[in-house]
């Protein structure tokens, strides 16, 4: 079979360290099943992978990729990316995602445990589904587990085009909030507007503080999100691509009572009501662009430029 894989991390030129390849199809051990992907899209887990940041397995080639729709026993489903030795209950702080563990789903052939496999809703395209299991759960939880959105709720999104950001205005916007975002960009901007959210340039005073402020860039927006919240509202931070140390305005912080919360994928739970907003409100994932997986390594490239909006898809039907 074809797969994506890390032949040797390198911080300095992680595109290098990827190759295609014909690897042997992997035997679904006790519990699990086999599933032939027609579809997958890269994360910045894939990127922090092909550095040698991300956890990697003993032996063998590590195969990339935690985002894969496919066909399982003749259904057509949606594979939930995090193994099941994360805790129970509504954490998932320090799971382990599938690739991370030899597993990786960038692949023609992957296998997963018997119980994440969700129904594919039938109106998304291939490469739709495969943009839900990373980054919309992240951003469904984030807007609905650590923070509560709907009707009259303001939202504003930090980074109109990434993968989180553009699932969280799509899942916002269907809930009937307001929702903002921002984005250096002019033609970033001006695609955010067509999912119906209004748009600004990074660091400009909101129209009005929101309730919901979700944060994926870190240091860059950090402050400017801090200024954009009422009192009483949440921060929601999965990451940070500008980096990982930021400082505090802590007056406005205490002064007006907001909350920070960190958030990590979701639960399986989440997963499948994730899956069944989408389908139930007819959404459409955002698609950067969809290419054959022996091109994949021009994906990972857009990536590290970050110029796409939306998710970079890779086709393996």
């Amino acid at each position: 079979m074809r797969a994506a894989h890390v032949v040797q991390p390198s911080a300095d030129h992680p595109v290098d360290a990827l190759r295609v390849g014909d690897l042997a199809a992997p035997q679904p051990p006790p519990g699990w099943v086999g599933v032939d992907v027609r579809a997958g899209a890269l994360n910045m887990h894939d990127i922090w992978t092909l550095r040698g940041v991300a956890g990697r397995p003993r032996g063998g080639p590590h195969v990339i990729g935690s985002d894969a729709a496919g066909v399982a026993d003749g259904r057509d489903v949606v594979v939930y990316p995090v193994l099941p030795t994360a805790p129970v209950g509504r954490a998932v702080a320090h799971a382990t995602l599938l690739p991370d563990a030899g597993h990786g789903l960038l692949a023609e052939r992957a296998v997963v445990p018997a119980g994440h496999l969700v129904p594919k809703p039938a109106a998304l395209s291939w490469a739709e589904a495969a943009c839900l299991p990373t980054a919309w759960l992240t951003a469904y939880r984030m807007l609905f587990t650590k923070s509560t959105v709907g009707p009259g709720r303001v939202v504003l999104v930090q980074g109109a085009g990434g993968g989180v950001a553009t699932a969280a205005v799509g899942l916002a916007v269907a809930a009937g909030a307001t929702v903002v975002v921002t984005s250096r960009s002019p033609a970033k901007r001006e695609r955010a507007l067509a999912l119906g959210a209004a748009a600004l340039d990074v660091g400009d005073r909101v129209p009005e503080l929101a309730d919901v402020v979700v944060e994926t860039v870190g240091p860059a927006t950090f402050a400017h999100s801090v200024r954009s919240t009422r009192a009483g509202g949440v921060i929601v931070m999965c990451g940070g691509t500008s980096g990982f140390t930021a400082p505090l305005d802590l007056p406005r912080l205490f002064a007006r009572e907001i909350t920070v919360h960190g958030s990590t994928m979701g639960t399986l739970d989440e997963f499948r009501a994730l899956v069944d907003y989408v389908d139930t409100h007819r959404i459409r994932p955002a698609v950067d662009s969809v290419v054959d997986l022996a091109d994949v390594r021009a994906q990972a490239a857009r990536m590290l430029a970050g110029v796409a909006f939306g998710k970079l898809c890779v086709s393996l039907a």
